[in-house]
């Protein structure tokens, strides 16, 4: 009984874009005593600066975040503010981008799940950080974060690379990437074909590719967009 009385004054919050997924685990908590609440994040007009208000009026002592929130955005810009707010949270991401889990633990995330691990392990960290044990390993925490710098490292270097391009041969590499070829590339630009293959070729060595499907991979890996607007 103590012990149930014990979770009943630790309050849980669930972020959670999965209405079905949001539901098992409020489900589960409640079983186990703990008060839990759920922070809506429909309707229109609803931020990710909203929910983090809710939040933070809500005063949880754990929080299980969802990254992926749909229209709302990238749930692992509120872990930092909560972390710094004083409350607990553990990530539970469908995910498997793991330098993206040593991102949240970076920004002080307790542990990352996964959403294809049982309820109970959930349940478990949520026990655990209650008792005020640890919830991960020192050495897997450490690789994580390691992974995320290695990655942040990774696309900073593709970056400065895609900076060498001209703005010609941005253009090009746009093309590229809408999957045209280099005699379509030629045609719209009114240059011939070997003017192309001499673009594309500059574009390889300044990328450090051996290839366009190679140098368009890299771009599409950053989330990269040339700067002026390729013509239709």
């Amino acid at each position: 009984m103590t012990q149930q009385m014990a979770r009943s004054a630790v309050r849980v919050a669930i972020i959670e874009d999965h209405a079905l997924f949001a539901e098992s685990l409020e489900l589960a908590l409640s079983l186990e005593g703990y008060d839990v609440r759920r922070t809506p994040h429909q309707g229109a007009g609803t931020t990710v600066n909203a929910m983090l208000a809710a939040v933070l009026r809500a005063r949880p002592r754990i929080v299980l975040l969802d990254l992926d929130l749909g229209p709302y955005g990238d749930g692992a810009r509120l872990i930092a503010p909560m972390a710094a707010a004083g409350i607990q949270v553990v990530v539970v991401t469908g995910s498997p981008d793991r330098p993206r889990w040593g991102e949240c633990l970076r920004n002080g995330a307790r542990k990352v799940h996964v959403k294809t691990q049982p309820l109970n392990e959930i349940l478990a960290t949520v026990r655990r950080i209650n008792q005020g044990f640890p919830v991960i390993d020192r050495s897997e925490r450490d690789q994580l974060v390691q992974l995320w710098r290695d990655q942040r490292q990774e696309r900073h270097q593709m970056t400065e690379r895609l900076q060498l391009l001209t703005q010609r041969e941005q253009q090009v590499l746009g093309h590229l990437m809408r999957g045209r070829t280099v005699r379509e590339i030629a045609a719209n630009s009114v240059v011939s074909e070997a003017t192309v293959r001499t673009q594309v070729k500059s574009i390889l060595a300044k990328l450090e590719v051996s290839s366009q499907l190679a140098a368009v991979g890299l771009a599409h890996h950053i989330g990269w967009r040339p700067v002026t607007a390729v013509s239709a």
